[in-house]
């Protein structure tokens, strides 16, 4: 890590902190050359290989941008769609990887939109899954019904 003040190659850690839940590493660090400290803050990288083979940094902003078009005219919220994109972002990360495809990336944001709006899911789905006929769009209705009966005899 270069110096920023004098451009010296090397620095010492002073102290290291988690910043941002965990996601990040805050560091301390002072130049042996002009002993003036710094922060630098560390934080691992997620990569989206998308089908052409082109590999880009994930992005929670593409993740609502491509959910909120499932949800137009729904009753969800700009702060749900947010809240949704980080909870995709998190499950990711969670997988301990560094690079996943783009398709893995739509069917990750599959259970949380089914939680969030059931006819977004639907929308989302089909583009993802890649519904071909009304059957499966009735499969998938079935399922969520399915879901929701189950879930009703649980309480």
């Amino acid at each position: 890590m270069h110096c920023p003040f004098c451009r010296h190659s090397d620095s010492r850690v002073v102290d290291s902190r988690t910043a941002e839940d965990g996601a990040s590493i805050r560091r301390r660090r002072q130049c042996p050359n002009c002993s003036r400290r710094f922060t630098t803050i560390e934080a691992t990288s997620l990569s989206v290989i998308k089908r052409s083979g082109v590999s880009e940094e994930f992005s929670r902003q593409k993740v609502v941008s491509g959910v909120r078009k499932a949800c137009q005219g729904r009753p969800v919220s700009e702060d749900d769609l947010a809240k949704l994109a980080q909870r995709v972002e998190e499950n990711i990360r969670s997988q301990g990887i560094a690079e996943i495809d783009a398709d893995e990336v739509g069917l990750a944001i599959l259970d949380p939109l089914r939680e969030l709006d059931q006819v977004a899911y639907l929308r989302f789905a089909s583009v993802y899954q890649g519904f071909d006929s009304l059957e499966d769009f009735e499969a998938a209705i079935s399922s969520l019904r399915a879901e929701r009966e189950n879930a009703r005899l649980e309480q």
